[in-house]
């Protein structure tokens, strides 16, 4: 049969690139509704709930124990489960009914319920709601920062220009397990640089991650995964109560907490029960806010590009970040993995959250070249600095970039990589040649650094566990060798650890070390002329990209 050139050209764009598959709800492949999704129900006797879901407690796997014991508000439940879904849904896009409100009915709800109030809302009332229900008015952006060789200089580059443009957390980990301490102390050196109280963290297993945490080498952590089926969970090696103690133990020594799951998990890993991802979702995000953790982040068994793949998944991933803010938690809205070849799909995937502004816009945002990313190929990359600038420029929104000068990049780079370079002096580590501090200061990524010697860099990390290294040790190293400043810095972000105010709702820091949360920038959304705007200097640092011609000037 002869083919239209149409069709024949249409199939050659970069969205035939992308996986797309029919809906198979008998195997989870559903975003939102399945006919294996329980109905909504509760029962309550005595101050305990004896029936969730359609499930007697007889019949409660351990996830359903978890939930109706420390996850739901049992006094409210019956009142709360007998509102009308669509009511609830119409509360959320309605400016007149507060965050309050809503909070106390939505942390009385089985998870069951949250989905079918979900289901009711399109994307444009779900991104109004997002508005309304986010925890902290302040919204902010999350980088990644790691390349291929784990070259520690580049690190401390890289994000030292990432905390100059804006990022208020920093993430990094090691394509070789044992470069993990130089990959935690560059980026700790390289944010603090680029501006004080950047929060860092460095993905690791949860023992050595522990560990490092305590040596003072990271200030937050959301490794932590949650399932939506039994199954999955036991696949995880873990259970509801051994990641509330973990959390618990993390928490209790000053570091902020997140936990992570993945819309489509449980499909991937062939534990759906049959059940919609959204639904499976919820009950993720509910077993999170019964530990009492800060929030939530999609984590690294990503199931995105399951979820894309079936119809509605963005909305469902939307959803998802909706309920998250419902029951009031820290929202880091889903892991920027690439789900597409689409540059028109990726960014309509980004518009979800970026334009109702959500605790962290673009978690993942790779501040490096695509190919020295080593949590996964992402969405935003270094080469996207400037188009992220001009959509925060053309909608007039703030999506936790600034724009920056190219010499103050240039600078920036440069002090980081001669810290760096200092502290391996002080400690007696393998030396940082000049040739790779300059090489640092103008690289775009690993392919313009020098390679380092790997065996002894290795030999050396080994001799800094052994001996005991803290961060003030690197507070030392960093004074004796001429950067008192950024010593000072890294001390400070030490001690709000001891101190723990950012322990608080969806916190955050300015570069004077205060606290930015839900306790003292509550989200105050109530419809036009509330809430966070961007207005006066904000404005002004916003709209001023560098590449914008100035009429006078011409």
């Amino acid at each position: 049969m002869r083919r239209s050139e149409r069709f024949e050209i249409l199939e050659q764009r970069s969205i035939h690139k992308d996986g797309f598959v029919e809906e198979w709800p008998e195997i989870g492949l559903a975003a939102i509704e399945s006919p294996n999704n329980p109905i909504p129900s509760v029962k309550v006797e005595d101050g305990k709930i004896i029936e969730m879901d359609g499930k007697s407690r007889e019949e409660f796997d351990f996830i359903d124990i978890f939930l109706a014991e420390h996850s739901i508000n049992v006094r409210n439940t019956e009142k709360a489960m007998a509102m009308d879904s669509l009511d609830i849904a119409r509360m959320l896009v309605d400016i007149n009914i507060s965050r309050d409100e809503i909070m106390n009915i939505a942390n009385s709800l089985t998870a069951a319920k949250l989905v079918e109030i979900i289901s009711n809302l399109n994307v444009v009332e779900m991104m109004m709601a997002l508005q309304k229900m986010k925890a902290r008015r302040t919204p902010a952006n999350q980088a990644c920062v790691t390349n291929l060789r784990d070259n520690p200089v580049q690190i401390a580059a890289d994000s030292a220009e990432g905390a100059l443009r804006g990022f208020a957390e920093m993430e990094t980990r090691a394509g070789m397990l044992r470069y993990t301490l130089f990959n935690a102390i560059s980026i700790l050196i390289g944010s603090q640089t680029g501006r004080p109280g950047v929060l860092t963290q460095c993905l690791l297993g949860d023992a050595t991650e522990i560990k490092l945490s305590m040596l003072g080498f990271a200030s937050y952590v959301e490794t932590i995964s949650v399932y939506g089926t039994e199954s999955a969970f036991v696949e995880g090696d873990d259970t509801p109560w051994s990641d509330s103690f973990l959390a618990s133990a993390y928490t209790s020594r000053g570091f902020k907490m997140r936990f992570s799951s993945s819309i489509g998990s449980e499909v991937q890993m062939g534990y759906s029960e049959g059940k919609s991802m959204l639904y499976l979702e919820a009950r993720c995000i509910m077993m999170a806010k019964g530990t009492g953790v800060q929030g939530l982040q999609n984590g690294l068994v990503n199931g995105v590009g399951i979820s894309a793949a079936v119809p509605e998944g963005m909305r469902a991933i939307l959803g998802r970040s909706l309920i998250i803010e419902m029951l009031g938690l820290e929202v880091v809205s889903g892991n920027e993995q690439v789900l597409t070849n689409s540059e028109i799909r990726k960014t309509s995937k980004a518009m979800l959250q970026f334009l109702p502004g959500v605790d962290f816009v673009s978690p993942g945002y790779n501040s490096t070249p695509s190919y020295d990313n080593m949590f996964t190929h992402s969405n935003w990359n270094a080469e996207d600095y400037d188009d992220w600038l001009i959509l925060q420029r053309d909608l007039r929104i703030d999506g936790g970039l600034k724009p920056v000068k190219e010499e103050k990049v240039i600078a920036v780079r440069n002090k980081a990589a001669r810290a760096i370079q200092a502290l391996f002096k002080e400690l007696g580590l393998p030396s940082i040649t000049d040739e790779e501090v300059e090489a640092a200061t103008y690289a775009h990524g690993s392919r313009d650094m020098p390679a380092r010697n790997v065996e002894e860099d290795l030999k050396s990390i080994e001799k800094l566990l052994n001996k005991g290294i803290t961060v003030l040790d690197i507070v030392k190293g960093l004074y004796s060798g001429g950067f008192a400043d950024v010593a000072e810095n890294i001390l400070n972000m030490f001690k709000q650890r001891l101190i723990g105010d950012y322990l608080h709702q969806s916190s955050i820091f300015d570069e004077q070390y205060n606290v930015i949360s839900a306790i003292n920038d509550r989200n105050d959304y109530m419809g036009p002329g509330t809430g966070y705007r961007v207005e006066a200097k904000k404005w002004d640092e916003l709209k001023n990209v560098n590449f914008a011609l100035e009429p006078h000037k011409i």
